[in-house]
């Protein structure tokens, strides 16, 4: 029992050590994103420190050591995989037997290193449940189970290796499952509290897109940069907002308007590397800003390049009086910086094709689901570092994806161009969900030129990835058919998914019922308006759904007009 007490009182400061690592924002991204050979090696060695802090922290007893060095080991595995759990508890494991040797010294570093490849295999095979407290209690006490066997048959002389495990078998068992479970308790704590800080960005980000859209509509110009600045002053609390074009300050809110004022050459060296760059510049104190003026107050700022067609426009730059790097700042100046590039593109896209007053934010959110649009910025953020020409695929789709949302201007459209709509969103859910997503198209040549009303197709293309594919598992196909049957256009969207039962059917088919979707209502009602007949719906449990629609090839019955 005491030494039990003592392994615990141990793990506290191998506890405090995870929480210490877990606070570094790289580690935290590495956690998130697919590995490149570099930064898989660094996380091995990250974890293979941590496992053998576990060794200096232990108790030496009987020419061995009780220690909590498979809390890294295992660990690393669960969280990084195979390689990286193989690769922390080879490095712990040779440190154990190179520099403490001893009669356990080479089972001790066998066992550490088979550890972490448990905690990976377990990642590889069990992957949803590999980040569970419970699961990393389980796996660290089965990790030390197995330890306990390995020094039985490696350790010589066998009574000493006996008595020894009789010794330290139990605390070692509990102290190190306990450990792994709090190791990954304070890594779910982390990834809740990242989530409901992105959950606030995102809010915040989405409130300044619905009042700033008005603005940048008319372009980078001073007055739509003045009201922006100011919006994000507003909202944000930040010290200061300033946006630039490529030579001059456009507008200049909060601390150093005195001498930051519209009009005046760009003044700062980081908004200079910005725009040279083409990437986002964190200045962490006066010296990194460099402004030209002294006793500027601006202590440290975030400047994105704004983008334009292809070309850096302007910047958008945060300030604030005190210095340092805030992460969080970072992420909301990025964040706004990719909305405003895709707003300034859209409002290069309303001049050239004269897009009406359907391009109001409104109009917008009613189309697009906000988590669409961040869930899309997020993996826009997540390739970028390591595949930035998809990253700029994706915000290509993205910018066409909410064209076509704002283009609602004619009361018809073609064919072509409602499935390049729902190409353009494909392309952005595909990006972010990898093979779980395929997608067929099949649509007669002769029925391109066809009209139809604007926003039929996006809506029903999205209920199936949303709500008939996603939920499954091993994912599936969505596919969409346009052909000519006679005098009557006919389209199909059907997929493959979950499907639904039989009353969850019959609410839906039920259109006055508040249960069906809103995009499949607002299709039905448009359809019935227009033609006198809306949407077929057919469905099962496990067997996918398929949606169908037959359009007249001549006039809509309704007295609606192009305008």
């Amino acid at each position: 029992m005491q030494l039990l007490v003592d392994l615990a009182e141990r793990l506290s400061i191998i506890v405090t050590i995870a929480l210490l690592m877990t606070r570094s924002r790289k580690f935290r991204l590495f956690l998130h994103a697919r590995l490149t050979q570099g930064e898989t090696i660094t996380l091995i060695l990250i974890f293979g420190a941590f496992a053998t802090a576990g060794t200096y922290f232990g108790i030496p007893i009987q020419g061995a050591f009780a220690n909590s060095r498979a809390v890294g080991a295992v660990s690393a595995g669960l969280l990084g995989g195979p390689l990286i759990g193989l690769g922390a508890g080879l490095i712990a494991g040779l440190h154990r037997y190179l520099v403490f040797g001893g009669f356990t010294g080479f089972a001790c570093a066998l066992s550490t290193t088979v550890e972490g490849l448990i905690g990976g295999l377990v990642f590889k095979y069990w992957r949803e449940r590999s980040k569970s407290w419970l699961t990393g209690t389980l796996v660290g006490m089965g990790a030390e189970v197995c330890q306990m066997v390995i020094i039985l048959i490696f350790s010589r002389p066998f009574n000493d290796a006996w008595q020894l495990v009789k010794t330290i078998a139990f605390p070692m068992i509990f102290v190190n499952g306990l450990g792994v479970g709090l190791f990954l308790i304070i890594i779910k704590t982390i990834f809740a509290e990242e989530e409901r800080i992105a959950a606030v960005q995102a809010q915040k980000v989405l409130r300044i897109a619905d009042l700033t859209l008005p603005f940048l509509r008319q372009g980078l110009t001073r007055d739509s940069a003045q009201r922006a600045a100011q919006t994000i002053y507003d909202i944000t609390g930040v010290d200061a907002v300033a946006l630039t074009d490529g030579d001059q300050v456009l507008a200049h809110v909060g601390i150093g308007a005195d001498h930051h004022h519209e009009g005046l050459p760009i003044m700062t060296k980081a908004t200079r590397k910005a725009l040279a760059t083409g990437m986002s510049v964190q200045a962490a104190s006066e010296a990194e800003i460099d402004c030209i003026v002294p006793g500027c107050p601006l202590r440290s700022a975030v400047v994105v390049p704004l983008r334009q067609g292809g070309n850096i426009v302007g910047t958008l730059k945060i300030y604030r009086s005190q210095r340092g790097k805030s992460p969080l700042d970072l992420e909301l100046a990025e964040g706004l910086g990719k909305l405003f590039s895709t707003q300034l593109e859209l409002a290069e896209v309303e001049q050239q094709k004269e897009l009406r007053a359907s391009a109001e934010i409104r109009a917008l959110q009613a189309q697009i689901h906000p988590h669409f649009l961040f869930n899309a910025l997020n993996t826009v953020v997540s390739l970028i570092r390591t595949h930035p020409e998809n990253a700029r695929e994706v915000l290509i789709f993205l910018g066409e994806f909410l064209r076509c949302n704002l283009r609602q201007g004619a009361a018809y459209h073609s064919v072509r161009e409602e499935i390049e709509h729902v190409q353009a969103y494909l392309a952005v859910e595909m990006a972010r969900f990898g093979s779980k997503l395929k997608v067929e198209i099949n649509a007669e040549p002769s029925t391109e030129a066809v009209l139809l009303p604007p926003l039929v197709l996006q809506p029903l293309v999205e209920n199936a990835v949303r709500h008939g594919i996603l939920p499954k598992e091993t994912g599936g196909t969505v596919r969409l058919d346009v052909q000519r049957e006679q005098d009557h256009l006919q389209i199909c969207v059907s997929d493959d998914g979950v499907g639904m039962s039989a009353f969850k059917l019959r609410r839906i088919l039920d259109f006055s019922d508040s249960g069906s979707g809103v995009g499949l209502k607002n299709v039905h009602q448009r359809l019935i308006g227009l033609y006198g007949h809306g949407l077929d719906i057919d469905s099962m449990a496990g067997h996918g759904t398929r949606v169908r629609f037959a359009l007249p090839l001549g006039m809509p019955r309704s007295k609606e007009v192009a305008s």
